[in-house]
């Protein structure tokens, strides 16, 4: 077995689990808040399958990237529903139900869409050389690998909840050795490609975070709670659905290296945002309580 092929089969195992787990902690009453805010999830789907998908074409056209580069960003703009959203926007003080289901409408969706919308993505690259890949196989193995997991953990949540208490923590652990271990081993077999990301290269996917911040943002509900979760859900992509396709697509090249580069920028700048949102919103609840408990002195009562 080649290196390639026990990169992709690990990739593989880890993004079946991965949805096993996420699917573990989800809740139907969670995916059902989100269904009944039909307008909330239109703006998920068009910020996420429309807007951020033409912020990365257009950012790759005007840094000019590599083909290869370009097609793992282009891989991650139609991989939204990443497992990090919920638990950020819980740090951002936002709305964890709707993240929550966000989440697994993105990941669940994105198992059809992300096979139709990436080679028309990948169409609009310049270059002599034409970037194909087999939508039909894409659709199948995420199918397979994200979709049936995510149903299994759902349905083990909504039908043997206390199974599911006790299967949570060691799934959750075994997700994070299993993703640290795929880390690891593409960046240690991928070095050289590393030395195509040049600082130019690092503000260009600086570039695309904000601009996936501002989709988030601007669609979001007028509801502070619910911006903070579309804001955090569009930033984040799935890289491990992401690192799926790549592997299975485009193996031994820069593009698995983009995926995995991009994954750690967007999750360390969503988490610096989290943390930014939810110091602030701490900050201005502690000012509410002061100012409160100040008039409740001055009118003679006293606060319990």
């Amino acid at each position: 077995m080649s290196l390639d092929q026990i990169t992709n089969l690990l990739v593989t195992i880890t993004l079946f689990e991965l949805m096993v787990a996420v699917g573990l902690s989800v809740r139907l009453s969670d995916l059902r808040a989100v269904a009944r805010d039909w307008k909330l999830a239109a703006r998920a789907v068009l910020a996420n399958y429309i807007v951020v998908p033409a912020a990365t074409v257009g950012l790759l056209l005007l840094f000019r990237s590599h083909p290869m580069v370009a097609a793992g960003f282009l891989v991650l703009a139609v991989c939204p529903g990443a497992p990090y959203g919920p638990p950020f926007t819980a740090i951002a003080r936002g709305n964890v139900v709707v993240a929550v289901g966000m989440m697994v409408l993105l990941a669940g969706s994105s198992a059809v869409l992300a096979p139709i919308l990436l080679p028309i993505l990948l169409s609009r690259l310049p270059g002599d050389e034409t970037l194909t890949v087999n939508a039909t196989k894409i659709a199948a193995t995420l199918l397979v690998t994200q979709l049936v997991p995510l149903c299994i953990g759902v349905a083990l949540r909504h039908w043997r909840p206390l199974l599911a208490d006790r299967l949570t923590k060691p799934a959750g652990l075994l997700s994070k050795v299993l993703n640290l271990a795929v880390v690891i081993l593409i960046l240690t077999t991928q070095y050289r490609s590393l030395a195509q990301f040049t600082l130019r290269a690092l503000a260009g996917m600086l570039a695309l975070l904000v601009a996936s911040f501002a989709a988030g943002y601007i669609l979001g509900s007028r509801d502070a709670s619910q911006r903070r979760a579309m804001t955090v859900t569009t930033s984040l992509r799935n890289v491990g659905v992401g690192l799926v396709i790549a592997t299975a697509t485009f193996a031994g090249t820069p593009a698995v290296t983009a995926v995995v580069l991009y994954g750690l920028v967007e999750v360390l700048g969503s988490l610096l945002l989290a943390l930014w949102w939810g110091r602030r919103a701490s900050a201005l609840d502690d000012g509410q309580r002061v100012r409160r408990d100040d008039a409740l002195l001055v009118s003679g009562d006293h606060p319990h």
